[in-house]
């Protein structure tokens, strides 16, 4: 059993090799390079799509949420990220997640800038190299999904120090703990995707920054329509693509493994989509872009643990279930607690992660479907090892995220000037003036001028 789980998701640590770049005292690495080029060719175009997925589908989705005058900061800011995010993490953030390990708290330094990777990934049949890029896209897909929190609001200096110290400090230790042979990883803590290194992860900072930062002016808790519901729709649509890769692109094989976790992928985000239209009909009486949305990124949140680990009926369950947690949690987020969670990051991805992150010890156990429990071990401790794995990410989240973001005000300011905001505010007006999202509104016909005169 624990072959299989090496096999399709391999979370063991890397191995020193020869360098990538070059062949030492002209040995053909061709000739003995046991990579298999079907594999590569599989986690290359994982890869590529996963970053469609960030840039620009992530951002689309961000920048439609918001104002249309905020739109343009929300673009710049996550592409500024995006390119300082990957330059670190080829600098040092890979090695700090994935180089040889120490102490199973963070990854050596072997591999700093890249200078030590192996002819193949252990436990893989694929280029070190091509996991690498793999990797990249992986953080810079998390650190914009936490810049999603403070959207329209944040300074461009404060927003793009915080994405790249949030890269180093928060997600590479909790990716290594995970992924790369970390202590979580040898406590039997299974997230086969990202639902709890990457989405749960990403969450909790998105809600502990959207506190720090504050509300935006004029905000009163009141839902804020999508001011482009088009661009809402194309951004999701790349997203929904790119689950695919997100999901099968973690096998690190071109095998039915990999379409296997597809396909549960893919059906979880459907019945989420459809689960979450139905809950607003119910509701409100109609249905709306931003609730589909909403609800297929809480199910490909939900799904991501164990999208390779559990079978297809069990996925269908898990993105039935996501959808009622995250939409209620989103209510309670924003009327309840009034926190300012511009792209509801928390609601969506964090409680999708953590529903995942749970109900993956229920259903991988071979009497659901499953691949069965590691080690011969059942629910009870497998349930335990979740727990352990949420608090313990949970818990570094908002302590690095709170010392990065007042860490960084003490230098950067936090926020726009009041007359920046009220500009971005202004442009659609205050949120209790605009409609809750789906509402259908008419514009009146113009009244005649009765005073006119011939």
């Amino acid at each position: 059993m624990m072959a299989r789980l090496a096999r399709i998701a391999p979370l063991f640590v890397a191995t020193a090799a020869a360098p990538a770049w070059a062949a030492p005292g002209g040995i053909d690495l061709a000739a003995i390079d046991p990579a298999n080029a079907g594999d590569t060719a599989f986690v290359l175009i994982a890869a590529a799509l996963v970053m469609l997925l960030a840039l620009p589908g992530i951002l689309l989705m961000q920048a439609a949420r918001g104002t249309a005058r905020a739109s343009q900061t929300v673009f710049l800011q996550g592409a500024a990220i995006a390119s300082l995010v990957s330059l670190l993490w080829i600098v040092v953030g890979y090695t700090l997640a994935f180089g040889d390990p120490s102490g199973g708290v963070i990854g050596g330094g072997n591999a700093w800038m890249l200078i030590e990777l192996g002819n193949v990934r252990f436990g893989t049949a694929i280029p070190e190299s091509a996991f690498v890029v793999f990797q990249v896209a992986g953080a810079m897909l998390a650190a914009i999904l936490v810049a999603g929190a403070w959207a329209g609001r944040a300074r461009f200096g404060w927003a793009l120090a915080f994405g790249g110290l949030w890269s180093l400090i928060v997600y590479a230790p909790v990716a290594h703990w995970v992924w790369g042979g970390g202590w979580l990883f040898g406590f039997g803590v299974l997230d086969f995707a990202g639902g709890i290194a990457l989405h749960f992860c990403a969450g909790i900072s998105a809600l502990v920054a959207a506190m720090i930062v504050g509300r935006r002016t004029g905000w009163t808790g009141a839902a804020i329509a999508p001011h482009n519901p088009q661009l809402l729709l194309a951004g999701a649509a790349m997203l929904f693509v790119g689950n695919f890769a997100l999901a099968g692109g973690w096998t690190l094989a071109a095998t039915d493994d990999a379409s296997s976790a597809i396909i549960n992928a893919h059906v979880a985000a459907c019945v989420s989509g459809l689960a979450w239209l139905l809950i607003e009909k119910l509701r409100t009486g109609h249905v709306t872009a931003l609730g589909l949305v909403s609800g297929l990124t809480a199910g490909i949140a939900a799904i991501a643990p164990a999208a390779g680990l559990v079978s297809p009926g069990a996925a269908i369950l898990i993105g039935l279930l996501a959808a009622p947690a995250c939409y209620f949690t989103l209510r309670f987020v924003t009327n309840t607690l009034a926190i300012d969670d511009s792209n509801h990051v928390f609601a969506l991805h964090g409680v999708g992660g953590l529903v995942g992150g749970l109900l993956v010890a229920v259903f991988t156990g071979a009497s659901f479907g499953g691949i069965g429990y590691p080690d011969g071990g059942g629910f009870g401790g497998q349930l335990l090892a979740q727990l352990i794995g949420l608090g313990a990410v949970a818990m570094w989240s908002i302590l690095g995220t709170l010392i990065i973001g007042y860490g960084i005000a003490m230098a950067i300011p936090m926020r726009i000037s009041k007359v920046e905001e009220i500009g971005e505010v202004g442009a659609a007006g205050p949120a209790s003036a605009l409609p809750e999202p789906g509402a259908i509104t008419a514009t009146p016909a113009p009244r005649p001028d009765h005073t006119a005169r011939p």
